[in-house]
C-alpha cells in the first residue's frame, strides 16, 4: 500500500536529497540527516556542521518523542565580564549585542564550540535506519558537483548591514577562501545562477562518510581546525571539541484550544512560543478580523510580555534556573491577557539600540511514510566568516548574542549555551500527529511559528496559506511589519500610539516551513520568502 511522505525545507537541493533518501528505504531521521547535510553545503551562510541546532523526533512505532539539542557553548576560555568594557548597544530586537571592534560578531572570537555535526551523527546513531556514509553522500554529490546561487540565497548576500552590525557580505569576504568561493574578482558576490563547487568541504564530509564524526571531535580535522583557530586568536581549543555533548531532553508540552503543542525546552525557544499562546488562548482571535489594528495590538503584547519574560528568565538551564512553572502558568497567562483587556502595553527594557540584525539560520520538516517525523532548525547564528584553507566551511558566530554584562540570564560563562529563538514545533489533535513545523529568522523563529499556529487552528488556514500571510511582530516596544500590512492598519496603530516600522520585505517574520498531517494526506508549506519546496513522494506498492 502506497502511503506519502514529504519534505519541506527552503532549500530546493537539500529537499531533494532527503526525498532520495526516503526512496531509498530511510526513515524520517535519515532523511533529516541527510536534508540538514545538503543545506550546510548550498546554503553556506544559513547553516553549517560547525553550527547549532536544535530537533524534535518523533517515532510513533517505537514510542519515541524526543529532542536533540546541539546547541553552541562558550569556549572554556571564556569569562563573563571578558567584554563588557566594549559594550555599545543591544540590537533592537534583543538578538545581540554591539561591541567595539565587533570581536563578538565577526572573526576568530566570534566562534563557539562548533554542535551540529556531531548533533546529526547522534540523531542517526539513536534512530537512523540507513548506513551513515549512505545518508552523507549527498551533500557530498552537492559540494563536489556543485549547485547555483538561487535567488533567496543572493538577496540575502548582499542585504545591507544593520545598524552597528556587520554585513553578510562582509562576512563572505572575511577569508581568502571565502572570497574564492562565493565572490568575483572585484570583490562583489557571485551572481544569481552562478556554479558554487566547494571542493575542501567535499574532501571533508568524505572523512566524515568513512569515519563518522569522531576525527572532527578528537582526531585529524579537530587538530587541523584548532590549530587554524588558534593562530587567529579563536578562545576554541581541543579540549572544547573533546568534551562537547549533546543535551537528548523531553519535550517541552503545552496546549492551546484543541491542540497538544511539543516544543523544545530553553535555551530553546519553546517557552516564549508557549507563553504567548497560554496568553492569546483566552480570546477568542477567530472571530476576530485577520491582521487589523486590533488583531495586531492584541497579538503584539503577547509578544512584547513573553520577550519581556525571555529577557529576564530564559537561559541555559545548566547554569541559570529557567522558572519554567512561572512562565507556563495558565493562571499568571490569564492575568497577563486581562492586563491586555485593560488597555496594559507592556515594556521591553533595551540597552541603547540599534536596528534590527539580519538572520542566518534555516530548518526543516520531515514526515515519512510511516508517520515519523523530524522538524528540525539548525544555524550558524551570525556567521563568524572564518574558514580553515582547504576546509570549505564557515564556522558560527554564536558568541554575539550572549549578553556581555555580568550577572545576567544570557551572561558569557564557559561551557554555557545562548538563548536561541529556534522552536522546532509539533502539535497533536485527538492524540495524533497534527502539524509539523519551525521556521529560520533569528529571534523572530518563535514569532514567524506563533503566526502560522494561530493561522491554522484560529482561521482556519491551510498549511501553504498559512505560511503565506502577512505577518507581523513586536519583540521591543516597536511593532515591525511586513510590506503587505496595508500602511491604513498601521496608521490606526499609530494614531493608537504605537510606533511602526516596515520591513520592506514581502515575506518576513521568520520563515516558516511545515506541514499538516491530515486523513487525506500531507499538506506542505514552505515560506516564499525563501527559495523553499515542499515535496512529496509515495513509498510502497
Amino acid at each position: 500500500m502506497k502511503k506519502e511522505a514529504m519534505v519541506v525545507c527552503p532549500q530546493p537541493e537539500a529537499a531533494e536529497s532527503g526525498i532520495e533518501i526516503l526512496r531509498a528505504g530511510g526513515n524520517a531521521v535519515d532523511a533529516a540527516v541527510a536534508t540538514a547535510l545538503a543545506q550546510t553545503v548550498v546554503d553556506p551562510l544559513m547553516c553549517g556542521i560547525a553550527g547549532f541546532g536544535t530537533a524534535a523526533v518523533y517515532l510513533p512505532g517505537a514510542g519515541v518523542h524526543e529532542y536533540f539539542d546541539f546547541h553552541s557553548p562558550a569556549p572554556l576560555a571564556a569569562r563573563e565580564d571578558m567584554w563588557e568594557h566594549l559594550l555599545e548597544g543591544e540590537t533592537k530586537d534583543g538578538f545581540g549585542f554591539i561591541l567595539t571592534g565587533r570581536v563578538n560578531d565577526i572573526g576568530p572570537q566570534s566562534i563557539g564550540v562548533p554542535a551540529t555535526l556531531k548533533g546529526l551523527a547522534e540523531m542517526h546513531r539513536a534512530h537512523g535506519r540507513l548506513p551513515w556514509k549512505q545518508v552523507v553522500e549527498p551533500a557530498i554529490a552537492w559540494a563536489s558537483d556543485g549547485y547555483f546561487v538561487r535567488p533567496g540565497m543572493h538577496a540575502f548576500w548582499i542585504d545591507e548591514p544593520s545598524m552597528g552590525r556587520v554585513g553578510n557580505l562582509e562576512r563572505l569576504q572575511y577569508s581568502d577562501e571565502g572570497r574564492a568561493l562565493y565572490c568575483r574578482p572585484d570583490g562583489r558576490p557571485k551572481p544569481i545562477g552562478s556554479p558554487l563547487r566547494n571542493a575542501g568541504m567535499a574532501q571533508v564530509l568524505r572523512q566524515i562518510a568513512d569515519e563518522g564524526a569522531a576525527p572532527f571531535y578528537a582526531g585529524e580535522l579537530a587538530q587541523k581546525m584548532v590549530a587554524h583557530l588558534q593562530s587567529l586568536g579563536a578562545l576554541i581549543t581541543l579540549e572544547d571539541l573533546a568534551q562537547y555533548r549533546v543535551q537528548r531532553n523531553a519535550p517541552l508540552v503545552g496546549s492551546y484550544r484543541d491542540r497538544r503543542i511539543t516544543t523544545n525546552q530553553p535555551p530553546g525557544g519553546g517557552a516564549m512560543l508557549l507563553e504567548m499562546l497560554n496568553i492569546l488562548e483566552n480570546f477568542d482571535l477567530g472571530a476576530m478580523e485577520h491582521n487589523s489594528p486590533a488583531y495586531i495590538r492584541l497579538v503584539c503584547e503577547a509578544m512584547k510580555k513573553a520577550t519581556t519574560d525571555k529577557d529576564l528568565h530564559i537561559g541555559d538551564p545548566r547554569f541559570f534556573e529557567v522558572p519554567l512553572e512561572q512562565l507556563l502558568s495558565k493562571d499568571l497567562a490569564r492575568a497577563a491577557a486581562q492586563q491586555i483587556r485593560e488597555g496594559r502595553r507592556f515594556d521591553v527594557q533595551r540597552f541603547n539600540p540599534g536596528a534590527p540584525v539580519p538572520r542566518d539560520t534555516t530548518h526543516l520538516s520531515i514526515v515519512d511514510a510511516e508517520g515519523n517525523a523530524v522538524s528540525m532548525t539548525h544555524s550558524l547564528a551570525m556567521p563568524s566568516g572564518v574558514i580553515t584553507p582547504g576546509m570549505g566551511f564557515l564556522y558560527n558566530g554564536c558568541m554575539g548574542v550572549f549578553d556581555p554584562r555580568p550577572g545576567r540570564a544570557g551572561s558569557i560563562q564557559p561551557g554555557k549555551s545562548r538563548f536561541t529563538s529556534s522552536c522546532p514545533t509539533m502539535t497533536f489533535k485527538d492524540g495524533q500527529l497534527d502539524m509539523v513545523l519551525g521556521a529560520p529568522g533569528g529571534t523572530q523563529i518563535a514569532m514567524g511559528v506563533l503566526h502560522v499556529l494561530l493561522n491554522v487552528i484560529d482561521h482556519r488556514m491551510e498549511m501553504q496559506a498559512a505560511v503565506s500571510a502577512p505577518r507581523f511582530s513586536s519583540t521591543s516596544n516597536s511593532i515591525d511589519v511586513c510590506n503587505r500590512i496595508p500602511r491604513y492598519t498601521t496608521r490606526a496603530l499609530e494614531a493608537d500610539g504605537y510606533s511602526v516600522g516596515r520591513n520592506p520585505y514581502n515575506y518576513t517574520i521568520g520563515w516558516v516551513h511545515g506541514m499538516q498531517v491530515q486523513p487525506d494526506g500531507l499538506h506542505g508549506g514552505a515560506d516564499p520568502g525563501r527559495d523553499g519546496v515542499a515535496l512529496r513522494t509515495t513509498i510502497g506498492s
